[in-house]
């Protein structure tokens, strides 16, 4: 007679255990993830709504060369931040992700230059459910999405260029063509994203190494949302 517990029971139950672990730790980094997203968001428009209604920052900034360095020091930052993470502290991570977030928020302050408030915060809405909306789908789909990974990117790029290009000749038609094809390509990024910062997690590191993941993750979703925004905003925005 056995006494005792079955040893396939206790097998079964340590597993379960064990995934039952994972689940609430997974919840809890992606829950960091989307916390430090938001928190830039949130920095961004309050720069942005005070930059705006300030004509004295607004005019110092926008009326000299500093103009340029609040457009083009976001970019630096990204690629600092993409390429320097792994050698810098978590600290530093998060501080760069704040002084990324305040000075797009200046670039920002345009907007309300040129698009009534009104569609500004309208648009906010869409794309914050059109996010969400993708974002769940990354989370929880048992589908791969890496295989789209590289056919976004070259959309991505493509859209770059296309920009660029549109700079010089002002063509409507390729204005059109560029706001709608980054739509879907930051729609399919914000999935794609959501999955791949997912399984950062199950690589498993130490409390230090996961704080960065999340800041890194948290600036992906950030330049999706952003992006998307840009995007609809130019297809449903009003001018004044």
């Amino acid at each position: 007679m056995a006494i005792g517990p079955d040893r396939s029971t206790v097998v079964t139950r340590s597993r379960a255990g064990e995934a039952a672990a994972i689940d609430v730790g997974l919840r809890q980094y992606m829950l960091g993830v989307y916390n430090y997203m938001a928190s830039g968001l949130a920095l961004t428009g309050i720069v942005a709504l005070a930059t705006a209604y300030t004509p004295a920052i607004y005019n110092t900034i926008f009326g000299s060369g500093l103009a340029w360095v609040v457009i083009l020091a976001p970019v630096g930052l990204v690629f600092f931040l993409s390429f320097r993470i792994h050698k810098m502290s978590f600290a530093t991570a998060q501080a760069t992700f704040w002084i990324y977030a305040a000075l797009n928020g200046l670039a920002f302050a345009t907007l309300f230059y040129v698009y009534t408030e009104v569609s500004i915060a309208r648009v906010f809405f869409i794309s914050a459910a059109t996010f969400a909306g993708m974002s769940i789908y990354g989370y929880t789909t048992k589908r791969d999405l890496s295989g789209f990974g590289s056919f976004l990117f070259m959309g991505l790029i493509g859209i770059i260029i296309a920009s660029i290009v549109n700079l010089f000749i002002g063509s409507t038609a390729l204005d059109f063509a560029v706001s709608v094809i980054g739509v879907l390509v930051f729609v399919g990024l914000t999935a794609y994203d959501t999955q791949r910062i997912k399984e950062w997690y199950y690589e498993g590191d130490d409390r230090e190494v996961m704080g960065k993941k999340s800041v890194m993750g948290a600036l992906n979703l950030y330049l999706d949302f952003i992006n998307l925004f840009l995007m609809l905003l130019r297809l449903f925005g009003d001018r004044r």
